[in-house]
């Protein structure tokens, strides 16, 4: 029935446990995936969307090294927009408009055709543990299933409860039942845990719905894409979401429904994500605005299913039909499915290491909303390094950890583990400090040599990210070589309405000006030549045009992380104990005693740590 013993078992199949096994059975270890429903892999519970601000370029660096998530993305997509093209490219953020059903199909295929990974369908309700030591898991059915590691990915299902208006029932998400018995096992051996809340809106009937009234909103005239291979190709042809807006009129009749909403009358008492509120906090924190945009996202190319982006809910099914039906161009709505609040059992992540092992469980991982994060990226990339490290703990290799220099995934598990978490995480650009070096285009460049020596990286992969490298390097150093003369280059400068030459200057200066683009350059005499003779694609043209532009900047930053990286070098030995450092402030010795942290650098940045502190620990440690 099951292999003797596993290399790594994962815990759930949405995205965190999709990537996590994908992850683990890539990189050569025997992979079992032991989910509640089958069907429901990678299932989109949410929003039919991936990427956005900061989003996408997590998705970006999954696919850099290997991961799914960018591919299915792009198979998958009926949209795909660069978000903030009007700001610098380190703000530059893909997202695609996704096709619900045919995701979530393209994720269940391409597991099935990962070697080493086994699946079987049941409810996990406990961990094996001998101790404190690790041996596997046990099913709902008391089936006993032997691992060296195991990564937990339970979502909102750990003692999930579902809201809607004053009823609520057990549930890890609409139709499915909720996972029981994994919590009191880890709170048994030790584990803090805690409540969370997230909530979904309504889907409605895209037939019922008047689009003439609303704004469309298109998708980009060139798409591009996620994954860095050729595997995949940008859309042809694209479906348009749509925006409205509510009004006072829709606030009055959601106002109407708050001594019913679980959120105003004590039933929910965990708090939900901040960047994400439900449609009545909004008009409850912000009861100055008169309106709030809505946007309205087709589940995919053929189904009329909509997704009502923005109006999140928990209150009755009543107050939510009345209030949308108040929605210009909602005045016929129909449902397919009310909108709901869940609450879920989560652990506080400063009980992990960087890796996102326990501190506790020795082989045990977690991965996703267990860790208080929400989004599918944000658990993705989770799942990701859970699964690479849990292979490579079961292989007897070093540890993977990346870098808040290094990337988005570096910041967003450095935050949870060294900073906690009290509310739902949701990954910004402004998290990272070093978002210049962060870029969406570049997120090969930083990750896929070190993913590829891993061995989860494909050498098609590599061989990709080199010759990009490589001619995108080369075209740099062709443009910083090639002189243009004054005749050729006022008038497009001029066209530009920027300052006129006097005599030739090299392309790179030239280029180097801020309303100067890679069309304007390549009407200088032999860059178009180059271009086409060097088979240069869309993709390097765009890397060398921010590798001229932004030059300065990425130096900068560069310096900067090397200074970061110094620190992280200073490392602090295991189970210090900070409480014999009287002269350190009592916050800081209990925080630093809680959460144990492996570098100077990462002890600076605990809350509650102060940079006197971390002199004093400096000069004790005799630095």
């Amino acid at each position: 029935m099951f292999e003797s013993e596993y290399d790594v078992i994962v815990v759930g199949a949405g995205h965190a446990g999709s990537e996590a096994a994908a992850a683990a059975a890539n990189m050569g270890a025997k992979t079992l995936l032991v989910t509640m429903n089958l069907q429901n892999i990678a299932q989109m519970s949410c929003n039919p969307a991936m990427g956005g601000i900061a989003k996408g370029q997590i998705l970006r660096e999954i696919d850099a090294m290997g991961g799914y998530s960018g591919l299915v993305s792009d198979t998958s997509a009926i949209q795909f927009k660069m978000l903030n093209k009007s700001k610098g490219p380190a703000m530059w953020s893909p997202r695609v408009q996704s096709d619900r059903m045919m995701f979530a199909e393209h994720w269940r295929l391409r597991l099935e055709q990962t070697p080493n990974l086994d699946f079987y369908q049941e409810m996990v309700a406990g961990l094996i543990l001998e101790g404190n030591e690790l041996k596997g898991v046990r099913t709902s059915l008391g089936l006993e299933i032997r691992a060296k590691s195991v990564v937990l990915t339970n979502g909102t299902f750990l003692n999930g409860l579902i809201h809607i208006g004053d009823k609520n029932f057990g549930g890890g998400r609409a139709g499915e039942r909720a996972a029981t018995g994994i919590t009191k096992d880890l709170v048994d051996v030790g584990f803090e845990s805690g409540r969370m809340k997230t909530g979904t809106p309504p889907r409605v009937d895209g037939r019922s719905l008047d689009y003439s009234k609303m704004i469309e909103q298109p998708g980009d005239d060139v798409p591009s894409k996620f994954s860095f291979l050729d595997e995949t190709q940008p859309l042809k042809k694209q479906r348009s979401c749509y925006m409205t807006y509510t009004s006072p009129e829709v606030h009055e009749i959601l106002k109407d429904g708050f001594e019913r909403s679980p959120m105003f009358n004590g039933r929910i008492q965990s708090i939900g994500p901040r960047y994400c509120p439900s449609i009545e906090d909004k008009i409850n924190r912000f009861a100055d605005k008169d309106r709030h945009q809505l946007f309205v996202e087709p589940e995919g190319w053929n189904t009329v299913e909509v997704y009502v982006n923005g109006f999140s809910t928990s209150l009755p099914e009543d107050v939510q039909f009345k209030a949308l039906q108040s929605v210009a161009g909602f005045e016929n709505v129909k449902f397919f499915r009310p909108g709901y609040a869940i609450e879920y059992d989560y652990f506080p992540p400063t009980q992990l290491k960087h890796t996102l092992e326990t501190k506790l469980v020795d082989g045990l991982y977690f991965a996703g909303q267990i860790n208080g994060t929400t989004g599918y990226e944000e658990a993705a990339c989770q799942g990701l390094m859970a699964g690479i490290n849990a292979a490579l703990k079961v292989q007897e290799k070093e540890e993977f950890i990346i870098k808040r220099n290094e990337a988005y995934i570096g910041v967003l598990i450095d935050d949870l583990i060294t900073k906690g978490t009290e509310e739902p995480y949701r990954m910004f650009t402004s998290r990272a400090e070093y978002r210049t070096l962060l870029r969406q285009d570049n997120a090969d460049f930083r990750l896929t040599e070190r993913s590829y020596k891993l061995g989860l990286a494909s050498e098609e992969r590599m061989r990709k990210m080199e010759e990009k490298k490589e001619k995108s390097s080369d075209f740099v150093n062709f443009l910083k070589n090639k002189s243009v003369s004054h005749e050729d280059a006022n008038p497009i400068l001029e066209e530009n309405n920027s300052s006129p030459m006097k005599q030739s200057d090299k392309i790179f200066k030239i280029f180097s000006r801020p309303n100067i683009t890679m069309d304007d350059v390549r009407n200088f005499p032999g860059v178009e030549e180059y271009i086409q003779e060097n088979n240069l694609n869309t993709e390097i043209l765009e890397q060398t045009e921010i590798q001229v532009k932004y030059s300065g900047y990425i130096e900068k930053e560069k310096n900067n992380a090397d200074k970061l990286n110094r620190l992280e070098d200073v490392k602090i030995p295991n189970s210090f104990d900070y409480s014999k450092i009287k002269s350190m402030s009592f916050e800081a010795r209990e925080k630093l005693n809680k959460i144990q942290p492996t570098s100077i650098s990462q002890a600076s940045r605990i809350s509650g740590v102060s940079p006197n502190d971390i002199s004093v620990l400096l000069v004790y440690m005799g630095r």
